[in-house]
């Protein structure tokens, strides 16, 4: 086995019928998909299509049960991820691998197979600024990971690459940390290195608009099989979509029912928390929402949206501030949340909304468990009601489960999304909390809780909908706030504004 031969130029890479089983789980079956030198190709898929499972054959994490991969046109036998390495395959992961204490300088240098047991740091680091005087954008040498960004962590992570003179390099949702300016600066500065011809890419993505902009090829996987692909400019988005669906049935989306201004129903007065660490992460946050009215916050992840919703969820302390709901003071507590009507929908519902082992009935009926016609005097619990109750709801909400006796922690992701929705939805609603409502889950469950959300809104009821996918913001909103650092840096009606403006804010700026 031999590195490609063509030292700093792109090169291809092709699977031939590669197939993983484990078990009984054909979780890759007969893929071949080809990546052309020097493109930016696209590999899409819902959950569980085989996209992790097949990238992991190609980098060596597993070794496939059939099937060969051609590196440069020469059948290459990846034993493990130093084989990759050796054939000048790298990838960037989800998440961070970098080592937060040492500086992005020591990163890069121990990120070298021939990194030497004493390092001579005067030569190396101006060998590094050689490197970086080459590369399409920088990040601070010097600065500890940890006092980096996340854009500036996701571009040392590629530069990591670069400087290990991959020039394959598969990018795994690359863009879930950056805003959307640093995102775009980014793919373009390496969709200009493909059309170089210095870079051959491979992106994992979810997001129709980055394939549109930046891809040269797409690849779709369903249910592990290659199910159609091409040139990106003779495939509409309708057509991707379809590709990654097949034949599930997806609702139509509630439309947006125009209705006068209502009066203001939750109110965030000056609210400070701090995170797990005992540091600021919620810093004099103001914020009203209407009835009838989503309000919508984007962020970066990381900025202070998981603890406000933790605190107005109750799962975390306010040190400062208050909450109102009807303009009367609010305790995020379960009495208070039955008598005002907050219901929530959080962020990891398996881990925060509901009790694995108990069952799909059981967490259907944690909202009135104690009361008629599942409750007798307070404390007697009627099984049948509580049954019959759940089926009602599992009609309703299209929750695919084998019996209301099902432990929750059995369903899909998608199905505990709906489970839970149906459980917050299911009674009269006054202000509904999201949190990324729709993180990893398939285009059907997508489109029936955001109809549901919308369906709430036009209700009446006031949404307070956090989310990291700022195209879901820009679908439902009707105002926007944009989090940074613990703080309201954007706060305007959704018509006031474009993605330009609120990427700034997500930036810091003001």
């Amino acid at each position: 086995m031999s590195a490609p031969t063509h030292r700093g130029a792109a090169f291809g890479v092709e699977t031939i019928g590669m197939t993983k089983i484990f078990g009984a789980l054909n979780a890759l079956d007969d893929v071949s998909i080809k990546v052309r030198p020097g493109t930016l190709h696209a590999l899409l898929g819902e959950n569980g299509a085989g996209k992790s499972t097949l990238v992991k054959c190609m980098m060596g994490f597993y070794q496939p049960t059939r099937g060969e991969l051609l590196v440069d046109g020469q059948e290459a036998v990846i034993r493990n991820p130093r084989d990759a390495m050796r054939l000048k395959l790298g990838m960037v992961y989800q998440h961070f691998t970098l080592v937060p204490s040492l500086t992005a300088a020591e990163n890069l240098i121990v990120s070298r197979p021939d990194c030497p047991s004493v390092i001579d740091w005067k030569r190396e680091i101006a060998a590094l600024d050689a490197f970086m005087a080459t590369m399409p954008f920088k990040v601070p040498l010097t600065t500890p990971v940890s006092g980096l960004s996340a854009g500036e962590k996701q571009k040392l992570e590629i530069l990591k690459q670069l400087y290990l003179d991959r020039r394959f390099i598969i990018l795994d949702e690359p863009t879930s940390v950056l805003t959307p300016d640093e995102a775009d600066e980014m793919l373009g500065l390496l969709k200009a290195m493909t059309a170089r011809d210095e870079l051959t890419i491979l992106m994992i993505t979810h997001k129709f608009r980055e394939v549109t902009a930046y891809a040269d090829e797409v690849s779709v996987l369903r249910r592990g099989r290659y199910v159609g692909g091409g040139l990106v400019g003779d495939l509409s988005t309708a057509d991707m979509a379809r590709m990654m669906i097949g034949d599930t049935e997806i609702r139509e989306r509630a439309t947006r029912r125009e209705q006068p201004s209502q009066p203001v129903a939750l109110e965030l007065v000056a609210l400070h928390a701090a995170d797990d660490e005992g540091l600021p992460a919620v810093t004099s946050v103001d914020l009203k929402v209407r009835a009838g009215e989503i309000l919508g916050i984007a962020g970066v992840s990381g900025n202070g949206q998981s603890e406000l919703i933790e605190v107005i969820s109750g799962q975390r302390p306010l040190d400062d501030g208050r909450i109102l709901v009807h303009g009367k003071p609010y305790e995020p507590v379960r009495t208070e949340m039955d008598r005002l009507k907050v219901f929530s929908l959080q962020e990891e519902p398996l881990r925060n909304s509901a009790v694995p082992r108990m069952s799909v009935a059981e967490n259907m009926a944690l909202r009135t468990f104690d009361k008629p016609p599942i409750a007798s005097l307070r404390w007697w619990l009627s099984p049948a009601p509580m049954r019959a109750r759940a089926r009602e709801l599992i009609d309703r909400y299209r929750v695919k489960t084998p019996s209301t006796e099902t432990p929750i922690e059995n369903l899909s992701g998608g199905n505990v999304q709906r489970a839970v929705l149906a459980r917050e939805l299911s009674g009269d609603v006054d202000v509904l909390v999201v949190a990324n409502p729709c993180f990893g889950l398939d285009f059907a469950s997508v489109a029936e809780i955001r109809t549901q959300i919308m369906e709430q809104r036009n209700r009446g009821a006031a949404v307070l909908l956090v989310s990291e996918d700022l195209d879901e913001i820009l679908e439902l909103a009707d105002r926007v706030a944009v989090m940074s650092g613990g703080r309201i840096t954007l706060n305007a009606p959704i018509a006031a504004t474009d993605r330009a403006a609120i990427g700034h804010a997500m930036a810091g700026g003001h």
